[in-house]
């Protein structure tokens, strides 16, 4: 119990440093947090919202468990990430203690500190995003089939049937892997029908009762999506599902993908590329590890390659591709190559001076963080006004319309963001009633000149996450 306990409050330390120092990123995490927010100020917990509009990109589990952190830590970047990072912990023990069962306290260890100390979990740990817990439950799901299938993958013929729990947690896991991130939480099951391929002769349905399973499972999903689709008329499975999983299946979305067929296949090997920077500093073993098992490999090899390339394979055939994606297969990965390190003579070596290389690295990248928050201009802009803002204020933006300046407007004022374009934006300002708005610095400049009496204006220069562009915008205030 010691080393579970040592090991989940070491990467729970490593996950939440500097979270609260570094503004939220990209347009997804912001994303996440206000629409969390939003569902804990609504109390409406099945369907989520953001800046006052439906939210159907992702199931509600993120939301709910962000809520959860509101309510103890209050509704700051520190809290909107905590949920990842004690995923991500949860994943750590979750890998230790498979470990275990499948060989050494070598092995669990390895396989923990693989996962932990590699590029993608890093980010990803730290991120206010559904990832890790889709990560988290779908691991879960893979050692619960590991263990219903245990007799076979170690060719123990003797060995005492499973019992009944591993049964349990195997549904209850993807019926959470859902309410993630949705359908590719069902992965899992795409690697039990893979183990067909050298495990011939095993009878799945005897030991997996799928029939039984699935009612379990969508019925559990059911107590929270039939009520959402009541609610919305069908418009979360149309656009939640739809939209945002079989639409980023056919088509490029954000523009992450190959518009055409050309580049479609081109990009193909996409992930066997980028897996040497997001599995780093790790994957610098992958090759001599796929030498090794394409040579020899054991049932339970083949399992653990089984639920990697599921995974692998999916996103490598959908058009919408980003690095991440694959973050499902890492803890099998990391399983794979501490297997394989555990007996190497040189394998300690190898797992220390990786770890610790990769552990100074992530230090520094932390101790970085203060000086880089001021580029953040959402952040910046609400630093500097926030002594001026009131619950009443309304707000708009002008060509600048990130979920971060939601986010953090809403932090003072309690009304939602007005779309603005450069006609609208004068009339906008001379409504009467305090508002601000948010716009590039030459239009604010051309729009007034000189403020008219008692107005304010705030400005800043920095990078936008969503689209890596430069930006100077200006916050015109009237109080």
């Amino acid at each position: 119990m010691r080393n579970f306990v040592l090991l989940f409050a070491a990467s729970l330390v490593l996950h939440l440093a500097g979270t609260w120092i570094l503004p939220l990123i990209d347009r997804d995490e912001p994303r996440f947090a206000e629409a969390s927010r939003e569902m804990l100020q609504r109390g409406d917990y099945v369907v989520p919202y953001f800046n006052n509009g439906y939210r159907f990109d992702k199931p509600p589990l993120t939301y709910w468990v962000q809520t959860v952190s509101y309510r103890i830590f209050g509704e700051n970047d520190f809290a909107a990430r905590l949920p990842s990072a004690i995923a991500a912990s949860l994943t750590a023990v979750l890998l230790f203690a498979w470990g275990r069962r499948i060989g050494t306290e070598r092995v669990a260890w390895y396989a923990a500190i693989i996962f932990t100390l590699c590029f993608q979990t890093f980010l990803h740990a730290k991120a206010a995003v559904a990832d890790m817990w889709l990560v988290l439950f779908a691991t879960a799901a893979h050692w619960a089939g590991y263990e219903l299938l245990r007799d076979r993958l170690h060719g123990d013929a003797k060995a005492e049937a499973p019992a009944q729990g591993w049964w349990w947690m195997f549904y209850l896991s993807l019926a959470l892997a859902f309410l993630a991130k949705g359908p590719i939480g069902w992965t899992p099951l795409l690697t039990l029908a893979a183990t067909k391929l050298f495990l011939r002769d095993v009878q799945l349905n005897r030991r997996f009762l799928f029939v039984t399973g699935a009612v379990f499972m969508i019925s559990l999903v059911a107590l929270w999506g039939i009520p959402a689709l009541q609610r919305t008329d069908g418009e979360f499975l149309r656009i939640g599902i739809g939209r945002h999983v079989l639409a980023r299946s056919m088509v490029p979305k954000d523009g992450h993908g190959a518009q055409t067929i050309l580049g479609y296949v081109v990009s193909l090997p996409f992930y066997l590329v980028t897996i040497f920077i997001t599995f780093a500093p790790w994957s610098i073993r992958l090759p001599w590890l796929t030498r090794k098992l394409w040579r020899k490999r054991d049932p339970l090899d083949s399992y653990l390659i089984a639920g990697a390339a599921m995974i692998f394979i999916a996103f490598t055939l959908v058009k919408t591709k980003l690095p991440h994606y694959t973050l499902p297969a890492f803890p099998l990965l990391a399983l794979l190559l501490a297997k394989a390190l555990s007996v190497l003579p040189k394998g300690e070596r190898f797992v220390r001076r990786a770890a610790i290389g990769f552990a100074c690295l992530a230090l520094l990248t932390i101790a970085a963080t203060p000086f880089v928050a001021e580029l953040f201009p959402s952040w910046s802009l609400m630093r500097q006004a926030h002594g001026d803002l009131t619950r009443e204020m309304e707000f708009g933006a002008v060509s600048y319309r990130e979920p971060s300046l939601v986010w953090y407007a809403r932090r003072h004022v309690d009304g939602w963001m007005s779309d603005l374009d450069e006609q609208s934006a004068k009339p906008f300002m001379e409504t009467a009633g305090a508002r601000f708005a948010v716009m590039p610095s030459a239009l604010a400049h051309s729009l007034y000149p000189a403020l008219p009496a008692g107005w304010k204006s705030y400005s800043t220069r920095g990078i936008s996450t969503a689209t890596g562009k430069r930006v100077e915008l200006t916050l015109l205030l009237k109080p």
